[in-house]
């Protein structure tokens, strides 16, 4: 996917101050093989970040200081749903990338979807509208036909 400037210093700029770890760890099930990955992110103690600890821990904890959600009671866990989870990131990826007009197919490949027609059944709600478009499309083919005012039918008039 592409990588907006902005986005690449903020990475770079973490990088300085907390350079990548390798971590090995088992692979696909957990007597599996070990498999050492490089990471970006990583715990003080320089383990790897689970989504779910980092979706409790961090995220939804950002959420209730935004209030977007509300603070659980003591004892209780923040309230569970999708649109509240690390996966709203993706949601809003998707809407930004569609709401500036880029296409299916590439936000497709962006997210990882193997068939372009599963994202558009996913994300379809949030393809802007294109009814003022359409008609400004048309509109302008046929304002380009229409004769103008100083044409030969204004002459025959005097």
């Amino acid at each position: 996917m592409p990588l907006p400037r902005r986005i690449a210093q903020v990475l770079r700029e973490h990088r300085e101050e907390f350079p990548p770890v390798d971590v090995t760890l088992p692979w696909l099930k957990p007597d599996g093989p070990l498999v050492t990955k490089r990471l970006l992110f990583s715990l003080p103690g320089g383990g790897a970040v689970r989504r779910t600890d980092f979706n409790t821990r961090v995220w939804k904890f950002a959420l209730v200081q935004a209030g977007i959600i509300p603070e659980p009671r003591p004892g209780e866990r923040h309230q569970s749903a999708r649109e509240h989870g690390m996966h709203a990131l993706r949601h809003f990826y998707a809407s930004v990338l569609l709401d500036s007009g880029e296409n299916i197919k590439a936000l497709s490949t962006y997210l990882g979807h193997g068939d372009p027609g599963f994202t558009l059944r996913v994300y379809t709600h949030l393809m802007p509208s294109s009814h003022e478009r359409t008609l400004r499309a048309v509109d302008d083919v046929y304002k380009a036909a229409d004769p103008t005012v100083d044409g030969p039918q204004t002459a025959q008039e005097g």
